[in-house]
C-alpha cells in the first residue's frame, strides 16, 4: 500500500497495516526498516489509527504487535490529534476513536493497558470534557461494576486522565479542573476507603484478593493526590478534603504494622512501601501546596513524624524512603515562610500566626535538642553499609549526592533539616552543638569505633553549620590546636577522623580561616595527598585544595612554594584512580589551579600532557568534557607556550567539533572554547590550525545555537592568518555568511555584520570584492531596512541598519574606486540610476546618523561622507551642507581641547606614546596584542578628522574654482561654518 492512500478502507487496509507492525516488530533489519518507513508514511493517511484501535483491541493478536500499535497510535495523537495540526485526523474519526477506546476496558495485558490508559490521558488533556463530556462519567460508571479486571483498568484510566488534566496551567484550564475536583472527589474518596477497608480485613485473616485490593487503593490514591493538589484553593478546600488528611493519618498506623506483618512476602512489602509513601507524599503536597489548610495538622504532623523517626521503638516499623519524607515533613514545617511571623510586616495572615503558635508550642527547646541530639548521634553516624563500601569501593564512598538528593536520599535529607532546625532555631542548638563538640574534641582510642564514628557525625554537624557558628567557634584556634593534632594521627581507624577534619577545613575555609593560616593549610593538604593515605583521605584532601584555592582571599604567591608538590600528588591520584567520574573530580581540581596560578602553571605542563591522550581515548564524553576544560585552563596559562601542545591539542579539537560525529552533542561546546582559545594564543599560524577550519562552514550551519563563539574563531584567524587564510577559506565565509545572515535573528546579523567589518578593516582592497554578494545584501537591506523602520518602529532594525551604514562607509573611504563600481552594478540590478542610488543612500546616512553612537563608528561615517567632498557629483553637490554638518557634529563628540594650548585634537587618534600604552594595557593575549597592531593602520585611530576635512575642504576648492566653492559654501548654515573654523582652527 502507498503512503500516499488518500482513505484506508477498514476492510482492504487492516490486514496490511497489521502485516506491516508484523514486520516492524522483527530481529531482522532488512525487514524492520522498510516496515517502519511505512508505518511512518501511514501516520497522515485518514483512517490509519482506526485500524491500529481494531489491531490492538483484538485479543487474539500477538502481545507485541498490539503493543506496537499503541505505541504508533499514542505517537500519532501527540503529532496530529489538536485540530490545527497540519495534517490533523478529521473529526469524524476522531469521534469515533474516542467512543471506541471507552467502550471496553477489558483489556488483559498490563503493558498494553498502561499504554492505553497514556493514550487516553493525552486525548483527555485536549479534549476533555468540552469535546468530551462523556469520559469521565464513563469511568466512574465502570469503577462501579462488580468486574474485578474492569474496575481496576478503568481505575488506572481515570489516574491517567486526572494526570493528564491536572497539568495544564492556563487558568480556564484550572478552572475547569476544579470543576471536576469538585464532582469527583467525594466519590473516589469513599472508593479508595472502601479498597483500604477490603484490604485491612484481608490482610488480618491472610486470605486472596489482597494485592487487587492494594493495587486499587494505590490508584485511587494517586487521584485524590491530583485532585488535591490542583483541584483546590488554599485555605478553601472542602470538607471531604480534611477527612481525607485525617484518614491519611489513622491508615499509617495499620499499614506500617501491615508492611512488618507480610514481612517474607516481598511483592506485598513492596506493594505496602508504596502506598505508605504515597500516603506521605500527599501530606508533602498539602505542605507545599496547601500550607495555609494544613496549619490544623501541624501537631499531628510533628507527633507523627517524632514517633517514628526519633524514638528508638518506631524503628522497626519504618524504612529509609518513609524516613526521609517524614524527616522532609519536618524540614517544611521548620522552613515554611507560611509558619512564620514576621513581624517587619504591617498584615500577618492569621492563619500563620496560629501555625506559628503550633509550631513552637511542640517544637519546645527541650524537643529541639532531642531531635538534633538524634540527628548527629543516629542518623550522621557512619553506617556498617557505609564502612563497608569505603573498604570495598572507595571512589564511589566518594560520590557526592547534590541537587535535590534529599528528597530521595537519607544521608542528604538528615543534613538539610539538620541546617533547617540550626538556621531557625541557632540560640537554642548553638549551645547544644558546642557540648557535643567539647566532649568529643579530646582523644579517643584508635580501637574505639563508637567513640571515632560520634566523634565524625559531631565534626560533620560542625562543618554544616560553619556559616551559622561564625560567631561562635574561633576556628583559627580550633585549627591550630585539635584539628591538625587529629590529622597527624595516621593509625587505619582514624582515616575515618582525618576525612572527616579535612572536609570539615574545606568548609570554614571561606567562612573564617585567617589568611595568615593559609600556607599552615596547603603544608597540612599536602601530607594527606600522597600515596600511602587512604584513597577517600586523598579525595577529600583534593577537594580541599580547590576550595582553599578557588576562595576569595586566594593569593597566588603565597600558593608557588606548594604548586609543585601539589601538583604532582594530584597528578599522582590522577593516574592511581580508576572511575570517571573521580577522574572527573580530580581534573577540576587540576583546572582550578592551573586557572587560578595563570603561567605560574607552565613549569609542569608537560607531566600532563603526558597523560591526557590517555584519559582522552575513553568513550566517557563527560571525562572528555572535563579533559577539554582543563585544556582551556591550560592553554591560558600557557600563553605563547600553548604551541608545544599542538600534537594534542589539534586532534582534540577536530574531534570535539566534528558535527558529523554523534558525540559532537557533548563535546562541541566545551570544543570550540578550546579552539578560540589557542587561536587566541598562538603566537604564529600553522598548517594544522589552518586545516581546523574546514570544519567551520558545517559548524555554521547550526546558525545561532554556537553563532557567537563561531564568529569569534573566524575573527580569529582573520587576524592571525591574514591573507594566507583568507585566500584559501574566504569563498567559504562568504557562503556561510549569505546563507547565515538571511534567516537568523537580529543579534546573529550584528555578529556577523561585526565580523564582516573586522574583514573589510583587515582587508580594505580585497575583501569588498570577495564578498561582493554579501555586501550587495548589505546595500539592498540597508535601503530596505530604513522602509521598515519607518513603517514598523522597529528599533532591532536601527542598530542593524547603523552597522551596515558602517561598513558602507569603510568600502568608501579606503576602497573608493570599487565603491562606484559596485553602486553601478547595484543600480543596474534595482534598475535606478546610480546618482539616485547615492543620493538614497547619503540621505538615509544623514538620517541615521544619530543612530551610529560608537565614536569609532561616528568618526569613520565622518570621514567617508568627507571623502566625498572632492567630487562634482549632483547628489554630492546638493548635499555639501549636510556632510559638512555631519563632520561638524563628530567633531564636536571626538575633540578635546589640549589644556596648555587650547587647540582642539582628534582623541581617537593613537600617536606613540598612546600606542605603547594601550598594548602594555592588552597583553592578555597574542590576539589582543595582533588587534591592536591592526587598530594603528585603521584610518579611525591613524587619520585626524579635523585635518582630513581641512584637507578635503582645501582639494574641492581647487578642484571647484572658487565661485562654485563659495556658492557651495554659502548653502552651509553660518552657525555650522563657525563651529568648523572653531574646531579646525
Amino acid at each position: 500500500m502507498s503512503g500516499t492512500v488518500v482513505k484506508m478502507d477498514l476492510a482492504s487496509a487492516g490486514p496490511i497495516v497489521l502485516h506491516t507492525l508484523t514486520n516492524a516488530c522483527s530481529q531482522n533489519a532488512d525487514v524492520l526498516k522498510p516496515a517502519v518507513h511505512q508505518l511512518k508514511q501511514w501516520e497522515t493517511s485518514p483512517g490509519f489509527y482506526t485500524i491500529l484501535s481494531t489491531i490492538f483491541q483484538n485479543h487474539e493478536i500477538d502481545f507485541n504487535i498490539r503493543w506496537l500499535a499503541v505505541l504508533y497510535f499514542k505517537n500519532g495523537i501527540e503529532r496530529y490529534w489538536r485540530r490545527n495540526a497540519p495534517n490533523a485526523i478529521a473529526e469524524e474519526e476522531k469521534n469515533a476513536l474516542k467512543k471506541r477506546l471507552i467502550d471496553n476496558f477489558n483489556e488483559p495485558v498490563p503493558q498494553v493497558a498502561t499504554q492505553l490508559a497514556v493514550l487516553i490521558g493525552k486525548i483527555a488533556r485536549m479534549d476533555c470534557p468540552r469535546y468530551w463530556p462523556e469520559l469521565i462519567p464513563t469511568l466512574l460508571m465502570v469503577v462501579r461494576c462488580n468486574d474485578r479486571l474492569l474496575q481496576e483498568r478503568s481505575l488506572l484510566v481515570l489516574h491517567h486522565v486526572i494526570k493528564s488534566l491536572a497539568s495544564k496551567r492556563l487558568m480556564a484550564d484550572r478552572k475547569l479542573f476544579e470543576e471536576v475536583a469538585d464532582n469527583l472527589f467525594s466519590f473516589v474518596l469513599n472508593l479508595w476507603n472502601t479498597h483500604m477497608e477490603t484490604f485491612l480485613q484481608l490482610a488480618s485473616k491472610y486470605e486472596d484478593g489482597l494485592l487487587e485490593s492494594l493495587d486499587k487503593s494505590i490508584l485511587g490514591l494517586k487521584v485524590l493526590r491530583k485532585l488535591v493538589c490542583f483541584g483546590f484553593k488554599d485555605q478553601q478546600l472542602p470538607t471531604d478534603v480534611i477527612v481525607f488528611i485525617n484518614m491519611i493519618f489513622s491508615r499509617l498506623d495499620p499499614f506500617l504494622e501491615c508492611r512488618r506483618n507480610l514481612w517474607g512476602n516481598q511483592q506485598m512489602v513492596e506493594k505496602c512501601e508504596k502506598l505508605i509513601l504515597l500516603m506521605t507524599k500527599v501530606l508533602i503536597d498539602m505542605l507545599e501546596v496547601h500550607p495555609l489548610s494544613f496549619v490544623q495538622f501541624i501537631p499531628t504532623t510533628l507527633q507523627f513524624v517524632a514517633r517514628y523517626n526519633f524514638v528508638d521503638t518506631g524503628e522497626s516499623l519504618h524504612f529509609p524512603h518513609f524516613t526521609v519524607n517524614c524527616l522532609n515533613m519536618l524540614k517544611i514545617i521548620v522552613h515554611t515562610d507560611s509558619y512564620k511571623v514576621d513581624t517587619r510586616k504591617e498584615k500577618i495572615n492569621p492563619a500563620s500566626v496560629e501555625a506559628h503558635k503550633l509550631k513552637m508550642e511542640t517544637l519546645t527547646p527541650s524537643t529541639l535538642t532531642e531531635v538534633c541530639c538524634y540527628l548527629i548521634n543516629r542518623y550522621f553516624l557512619l553506617s556498617p553499609e557505609d564502612l563497608q563500601t569505603w573498604e570495598s569501593d572507595p571512589e564511589s564512598f566518594c560520590q557526592d549526592e547534590g541537587g535535590d538528593s534529599y528528597k530521595f536520599s537519607l544521608k542528604p535529607c538528615t543534613e538539610v533539616l539538620f541546617l533547617s532546625l540550626f538556621k531557625n532555631f541557632h540560640s537554642t542548638l548553638a549551645p547544644v552543638l558546642l557540648d557535643m563538640v567539647q566532649n568529643v574534641q579530646g582523644p579517643c582510642g584508635v580501637d574505639d569505633m563508637a567513640a571515632i564514628l560520634r566523634k565524625d557525625a559531631v565534626y560533620n554537624a560542625v562543618g554544616l553549620a560553619s556559616f551559622d557558628l561564625f560567631d561562635d567557634i574561633d576556628f583559627d584556634q580550633w585549627f591550630t590546636s585539635h584539628l591538625i593534632p587529629e590529622l597527624q594521627n595516621k593509625h587505619t581507624n582514624y582515616r575515618i577522623i582525618r576525612r572527616r577534619v579535612i572536609w570539615l577545613v574545606s568548609q570554614w575555609v571561606g567562612v573564617k580561616l585567617s589568611v595568615s593560616l593559609r600556607a599552615t593549610l596547603y603544608e597540612t593538604i599536602l601530607p594527606l595527598l600522597q600515596e600511602k593515605e587512604d584513597l577517600v583521605v586523598r579525595l577529600e584532601a583534593a577537594n580541599t585544595l580547590r576550595t582553599a584555592v578557588d576562595d576569595f582571599e586566594f593569593n597566588t604567591e603565597q600558593f608557588l612554594p606548594y604548586l609543585s608538590p601539589s601538583f604532582s600528588l594530584l597528578f599522582q591520584l590522577l593516574r592511581e584512580i580508576k572511575e570517571c567520574d573521580t577522574k572527573m573530580h580530580v581534573l577540576y581540581v587540576i583546572s582550578f589551579v592551573i586557572e587560578r596560578v595563570g603561567a605560574q602553571i607552565r613549569p609542569y605542563a608537560d607531566q600532563l600532557i603526558l597523560y591526557l591522550p590517555l584519559l582522552w581515548d575513553s568513550d566517557h564524553n563527560m571525562l572528555r568534557c572535563a579533559i577539554l576544560t582543563t585544556l582551556i585552563r591550560l592553554v591560558k596559562g600557557l600563553g605563547t607556550s600553548c604551541n608545544t601542545l599542538y600534537d594534542f591539542l589539534i586532534p582534540v579539537i577536530r574531534l570535539s567539533t566534528d558535527v558529523t560525529q554523534q558525540f559532537h552533542v557533548y563535546l562541541k561546546e566545551d570544543g570550540l572554547d578550546l579552539w578560540l582559545e589557542t587561536l587566541h594564543n598562538s603566537p604564529v599560524m600553522t598548517p594544522g590550525l589552518l586545516d581546523l577550519f574546514t570544519a567551520m562552514p558545517a559548524i555554521l550551519e547550526f546558525g545561532n545555537e554556537d553563532l557567537k563563539v563561531c564568529l569569534k574563531i573566524v575573527e580569529a584567524y582573520v587576524v592571525l592568518g591574514q591573507k594566507e587564510f583568507m585566500q584559501r577559506f574566504s569563498q567559504d565565509i562568504v557562503m556561510s555568511f549569505s546563507s547565515l545572515i538571511t534567516d537568523i535573528r537580529t543579534d546573529g546579523i550584528l555578529l556577523i555584520l561585526k565580523a564582516v567589518e573586522l574583514i573589510f578593516q583587515s582587508f580594505p582592497l580585497e575583501a569588498p570584492q570577495v564578498f561582493q554578494p554579501l555586501l550587495s545584501h548589505i546595500f539592498k537591506t540597508t535601503l530596505e531596512n530604513n522602509g521598515l523602520i519607518k513603517k514598523k518602529k522597529e528599533k532591532e532594525l536601527v542598530t542593524v541598519l547603523s552597522m551596515q551604514l558602517y561598513i558602507l562607509g569603510r568600502v568608501l573611504l579606503q576602497n573608493q574606486e570599487y565603491f562606484w563600481s559596485f553602486l553601478a552594478q547595484e543600480s543596474a540590478k534595482m534598475d535606478k540610476e546610480s546618482r539616485t542610488l547615492l543620493g538614497m543612500l547619503l540621505d538615509l546616512w544623514f538620517e541615521k546618523m544619530d543612530s551610529i553612537t560608537k565614536p569609532e563608528h561616528r568618526k569613520l561615517s565622518a570621514l567617508a561622507l568627507s571623502s566625498l567632498l572632492t567630487m562634482n557629483l549632483s547628489p554630492i553637490t546638493e548635499r555639501f551642507s549636510g556632510i559638512l554638518n555631519v563632520c561638524v557634529e563628530v567633531l564636536h563628540d571626538i575633540c578635546r581641547a589640549d589644556c596648555d594650548t587650547g587647540k582642539q585634537t582628534d582623541c581617537l587618534v593613537i600617536g606613540e606614546e598612546e600606542d605603547a600604552e594601550s598594548t602594555e594595557e592588552n597583553t592578555d593575549t597574542e590576539h589582543e596584542k595582533r588587534k591592536q597592531m591592526l587598530l594603528r593602520h585603521d584610518p579611525v585611530h591613524a587619520v585626524s578628522l579635523k585635518e582630513f576635512v581641512v584637507s578635503q575642504l582645501t582639494i574641492c576648492q581647487q578642484l571647484h574654482g572658487q565661485l562654485l566653492f563659495d556658492q557651495l559654501m554659502a548653502n552651509v548654515d553660518k552657525d555650522i561654518l563657525i563651529q568648523l573654523q572653531e574646531l579646525t582652527s
